[in-house]
């Protein structure tokens, strides 16, 4: 439990950081599905729903903000015609490079002696407490406020 005390405050913090150094106005919400398209490529709105623990609505939210700014397209999808998949565009590589490679450098910040072992534990132990949890129903989840 005591994981989960400082997990869900610095993952809100983090959020919010985000949010508020935003460039060209991605949100969170945007940002996870250019982050998420960046390293599955193109995905349909009911697959970047289950792969982020999301709502489709929400996420069908973000893809209509993200194609909007001119961040992701449409394109057919040739395995299911009324599911079209949705991809990067240029710009929209561009900007989840830029604040990618913004978050690591803020991130580069922390201090203290931590090392590559820290982290890999750190890592390890998160992707157990997130096994542990896999059969949990998100359907219709919405991000945390």
């Amino acid at each position: 439990m005591e994981v989960f005390a400082l997990v869900g405050p610095l993952y809100r913090r983090v959020q919010r950081r985000i949010e508020q150094d935003a460039t060209q106005g991605i949100s969170v919400g945007v940002r996870a599905v250019l982050d998420l398209l960046r390293e599955q490529g193109p995905l349909t709105v009911p697959q970047m729903g289950r792969a982020q623990s999301l709502s489709r609505q929400f996420v069908q939210r973000m893809v209509n903000d993200a194609t909007a700014a001119g961040l992701v397209r449409s394109i057919p999808n040739p395995t299911h015609q009324r599911s079209s998949l949705i991809q990067l565009t240029e710009p929209g590589r561009a900007a989840i490079a830029a604040v990618t490679a913004r978050e690591h450098a803020l991130l580069r910040q922390v201090g203290g002696d931590l090392t590559e072992a820290d982290l890999a534990t750190c890592v390890h132990v998160l992707s157990r407490m997130l096994e542990l949890f896999a059969d949990v129903d998100l359907t219709g989840a919405e991000p945390p406020c």
